[in-house]
C-alpha cells in the first residue's frame, strides 16, 4: 500500500487539501508492480456504517484525474446511502488502466488483498468495466465484497435495479414538470447505453417514449437500437436534440456551461454520477432555465439498495425492487422541498442526507 504523498496535487491543491475540502476520512493509494495494479480507494464517511461503493476501472488521462474521481464518487456514495435510509457509509474505488489489457485473476485478487487490508471499513462491488465474475476473483482474497453472482448467493448484476430506480425518478420528475408521470410520447435522450442505460431504454420504450441514444461503443449502440427501436445520434449531437428529457448515463460533469446553454429539455434525470460539473453554479443555472433536475445520487441509488440486501446474508430480489420503487416518493419530496425553499434540488437532497447523518451521528460512533 502506497502512502499519500503530501506534494501530490489534485488540480491546483494537494490531495490532502482536496480530501479535507470534501470531508473525507481516508484516501488509500494501492500499487502492485508485478500485476500492474494502480488503484485508489476513497472512504468519505462511515458515521452510518461501513463504506460501501463499487470499483470502476477506467483508462484515466492522469493519476490526478483518477484521484478526483475517487474523491467525488465516494462522497456521492455517502449521500446516496444516507438519502436512501441505508445504514452504510460512502466509499468508492477506482482502478487505473485499460480493463481489456490488465484485468486477470492475479490482478483482481491483488486488489482484493488491498480491500481486505481495510478490515471491513470499505466494502466493494462492481461498477464501470467490472463484472460479477471480477467480484468472484476479488472475493477470493476478502469477504468484504458484494455483487457476487446469484448462483453464489449474491445479488448479481445491480444494473437492472439501478435502471429501475432512475426510471422511477424520471417519472417523479415528469409529474413535477408536467402534472403527470406518464412518459408515453415523451422524447428522451439517453447518453450511454451500458449496463444501466440499456435497461433504462427498455423501460422507456415499453412505456411508449421516443428514445434517442448515443454511446462510445458503436457495436453496443447498434445492438440496443435494433432491440429497442431507439434512434442513434452522435455523441455531441445528443445535447442539441429537441427533447423533453435528457438522461446522462455515462461519465459525470456533462451538465456544464456549454451543455446547459444547448439543452432544450424540461427534465434531467439519469444514472451517471456527479452530473453537475459545479453543484452550486450549475444547479442554480438549471433553476434559472426552468429545468427540473432529479439529483443523480437519489435516482441512481437502486444499485446500492440492491447490493445492501446481500450484506444481510439473505438477498431478496423482490424486496430490492420494492425498496427501489420508493425513489419515486423520495424524489418527489426533494423536488417539493427545492421548490418551496427556492434552492437547487441537489442542495435540497444533500441537506436531507446530511441531517440524517448528523442525527444518527449523535447516537453512534464512526465505523
Amino acid at each position: 500500500m502506497v502512502e499519500v504523498n503530501e506534494k501530490e496535487k489534485v488540480g491546483s491543491i494537494s490531495v490532502f487539501e482536496q480530501a479535507a475540502k470534501l470531508g473525507h476520512e481516508q484516501l488509500v493509494f494501492c500499487h502492485d508492480e508485478p500485476t500492474g495494479l494502480k488503484a485508489i480507494i476513497g472512504i468519505h464517511n462511515t458515521v452510518l456504517g461501513p463504506a460501501l461503493g463499487g470499483t470502476r476501472m477506467w483508462n484515466y488521462v492522469s493519476e490526478e484525474e483518477a484521484a478526483i474521481d475517487a474523491l467525488r464518487l465516494s462522497r456521492g456514495m455517502t449521500y446516496k446511502a444516507a438519502i436512501s435510509g441505508l445504514n452504510l457509509g460512502g466509499g468508492k474505488a477506482v482502478i487505473i488502466g485499460d480493463a481489456s489489457k490488465l484485468k486477470n485473476e492475479a490482478f483482481l485478487r491483488r486488489f482484493g488483498k488491498f480491500v481486505n487490508s481495510l478490515s471491513g471499513k470499505y466494502i466493494t462491488a462492481e461498477d464501470m468495466n467490472m463484472t460479477t465474475g471480477d467480484m468472484v476473483h476479488i472475493g477470493m482474497e476478502t469477504k468484504h465484497v458484494t455483487g457476487l453472482p446469484v448462483e453464489m448467493g449474491g445479488s448479481g448484476d445491480p444494473s437492472p435495479v439501478t435502471a429501475y430506480g432512475v426510471y422511477m425518478g424520471m417519472k417523479a420528475a415528469a409529474k413535477k414538470a408536467y402534472g403527470s408521470d406518464s412518459l408515453q410520447g415523451k422524447k428522451v435522450t439517453v447518453q450511454g447505453v451500458g449496463h444501466v442505460g440499456m435497461h433504462l431504454v427498455d423501460h422507456l420504450t415499453k412505456e411508449g417514449a421516443k428514445v434517442f441514444i448515443t454511446d462510445l461503443n458503436q457495436e453496443r449502440l447498434k445492438k440496443v437500437a435494433e432491440k429497442s427501436g431507439a434512434t442513434v445520434v452522435g455523441m455531441d449531437e445528443i445535447y442539441d436534440i429537441d427533447a423533453d428529457i435528457y438522461a446522462p448515463c455515462a461519465m459525470g460533469a456533462t451538465i456544464n456551461d456549454d451543455t446547459i446553454a444547448r439543452l432544450k429539455c424540461a427534465i434531467i434525470t439519469g444514472a451517471a454520477n456527479n452530473q453537475l460539473k459545479d453543484e452550486v453554479r450549475h444547479g442554480n443555472m438549471l433553476i434559472d432555465k426552468g429545468v427540473v433536475y432529479a439529483p443523480d445520487f437519489v435516482v441512481n441509488a437502486g444499485g446500492i439498495i440492491n447490493i445492501s440486501g446481500e450484506l444481510s446474508g439473505s438477498y431478496n430480489s423482490d424486496l430490492a425492487y420494492l425498496w427501489t420503487e420508493k425513489i419515486y416518493d423520495t424524489c418527489t419530496s426533494i423536488l417539493n422541498k427545492a421548490e418551496n425553499d427556492g434552492i437547487p434540488a441537489q442542495e435540497a437532497a444533500m441537506l436531507l442526507a446530511e441531517k440524517r447523518i448528523e442525527d444518527v451521528g449523535r447516537v453512534k460512533l464512526s465505523f
